[in-house]
């Protein structure tokens, strides 16, 4: 029971201490959140809130989601790159559960995602930002932020493994995702979009997380938005982990592409 626990977080291991050889890897992960939410808060903050303080309150919780779903792409690209380099092929030969190697690559990722999260807040506090709801709201967020980024990987880890590449998984990935992401309450309040199109945003799981995290932050009721993003957690997880499983057993038995 506990060998195969430390076989998975050795490999997890293996995907980290990667970082330490290649610190820019991070660059991808905290980079681009980072301008997203300085440029944004600076230059719309006047135009959509009035002022860069209140949009500022309003934009982190939705960067802080739209990172977490631009950063699942690289669950996929980093599973793909193992896969075409032969590095699962590797791991078939050692005494390993088959799905350890994925179970790593997937701890690894959240370890990364919690690493973000923690700099884009940090970030927020240094331009401002303050919390209006009690201090459990940002472990409460933290917990949630993770499951759903757990349930949102199963989809890249079936990009990964049905792409035939690592750019592949890019393209198609950040292709899907900017759509899901921009069409939400990221940006702005679903209020001030058209009628027909609130219905959608209101249902986007990133919509939904995102008003999630911003109640933990900020006070108020969450009871209705939390519930929501597990519910959306549960149904990825469940449509999407046995796909990729499933498709990753038979890439491995066809010996690849």
């Amino acid at each position: 029971m506990f060998r195969p626990l430390q076989q998975t977080l050795t490999l997890a291991w293996r995907s980290l201490i990667q970082i330490r050889h290649n610190p820019w890897e991070l660059g991808d992960y905290s980079i681009q959140p980072v301008l997203f939410l300085v440029l944004f808060t600076y230059v719309f903050g006047g135009a959509i809130a009035g002022g860069a303080d209140d949009y500022l309150s309003f934009l982190l919780p939705g960067v802080i989601v739209m990172n977490l779903m631009f950063v699942t792409v690289y669950v996929g690209h980093g599973l793909n790159t193992d896969l075409t380099k032969g590095v699962f092929d590797r791991f078939r030969a050692l005494p390993l559960p088959r799905w350890a190697p994925l179970a790593g690559r997937i701890v690894a990722d959240l370890v990364k995602q919690a690493m973000c999260i923690l700099l884009l807040l940090g970030i927020g506090f240094l331009l401002g930002y303050r919390l209006e709801g009690p201090w459990f709201g940002v472990p409460a967020m933290m917990v949630l932020l993770l499951i759903f980024a757990l349930a949102a990987s199963w989809i890249m880890v079936l990009v990964g493994v049905v792409s035939r590449d690592p750019e592949h998984v890019q393209l198609f990935g950040f292709t899907a995702l900017f759509p899901v992401t921009f069409v939400s309450n990221v940006f702005v309040p679903v209020e001030t979009m058209p009628d027909w199109l609130q219905g959608i945003v209101a249902v986007n799981p990133v919509s939904v997380v995102t008003d999630a995290v911003r109640g933990l932050l900020e006070g108020g009721p969450v009871m209705a938005t939390v519930t929501g993003a597990l519910m959306w957690s549960v149904a990825l997880t469940v449509i999407f982990a046995p796909l990729s499983v499933w498709a990753l057993n038979r890439r491995l038995a066809r010996g690849g592409f």
